[in-house]
């Protein structure tokens, strides 16, 4: 099978499978997006689920999706792009420019750097605050108990936070990180939660995702 066979194949699975998933949780498969990992992917592999009709895609570097990014979204102004990695504050000004959703605010420095491209910038991506969920030290976010005040605090800033993402801890049962996150969600009255990637998503569709973070199930495994 082509690569271009494959891409609409296994979208095509992922979309039924998110389908049966939100049925199993009483829930309607509109409320769910799959954001599609394009990470390390080349363009003509994005192009590919772009062709299909897929809108959302993540990137976790700046520079990767500078270089990547201008030339498809000419060709298909629809995508939403995500910022999915960490984001240093040098790099605010470019990601605010080509992304639509940044995902991963997760402490002070950052939440105030965005805040002054507020006050110059007609339009801000959509915002989100990463929550370390399983308060690992290998990984960025926001302590879970730290987090409401932290939203509170981005919110005085001007900035209009409407989500939160987590990545639950590797060999583990991820539910009780997901029904943290959602918890919190629901305590700031976010209606955004970015939880669950290609091995957890179903448990992240039943406990609340409202996007989903999928890379390998539809590009295959990552190329290097």
């Amino acid at each position: 099978m082509s690569y271009k066979n494959q891409i609409a194949s296994n979208l095509s699975c992922l979309k039924k499978d998110v389908k049966k998933s939100c049925e199993d949780a009483s829930r309607k498969n509109s409320s769910v997006k799959i954001v599609a990992v394009s990470k390390t992917i080349e363009e003509k592999f994005i192009i590919e689920a772009a062709k299909e009709g897929h809108i959302y895609f993540g990137e976790n570097k700046v520079q990767e999706a500078k270089r990547k990014w201008p030339t498809i979204k000419i060709l298909y102004p629809k995508i939403k792009l995500h910022m999915l990695g960490a984001l240093q504050s040098n790099k605010v000004k470019d990601a605010i420019k080509i992304f639509d959703v940044i995902e991963t605010i997760d402490r002070e420095k950052i939440a105030i750097e965005i805040s002054k491209y507020k006050k110059i910038s007609e339009i801000l991506p959509e915002l989100y605050v990463q929550i370390n969920i399983g308060e690992e030290p290998q990984k960025n976010g926001c302590l879970p108990h730290k987090s409401i005040d932290f939203i509170k605090e981005c919110n005085l800033l001007g900035l209009n936070i409407t989500g939160v993402m987590g990545i639950a801890p590797l060999n583990v049962a991820p539910s009780p990180y997901f029904a943290l996150l959602k918890n919190i969600a629901n305590d700031a009255a976010l209606s955004n939660v970015s939880m669950g990637m290609s091995k957890d998503y179903k448990e992240a569709i039943y406990l609340g995702a409202t996007s989903i973070r999928v890379g390998s199930k539809i590009f295959g495994e990552r190329r290097t």
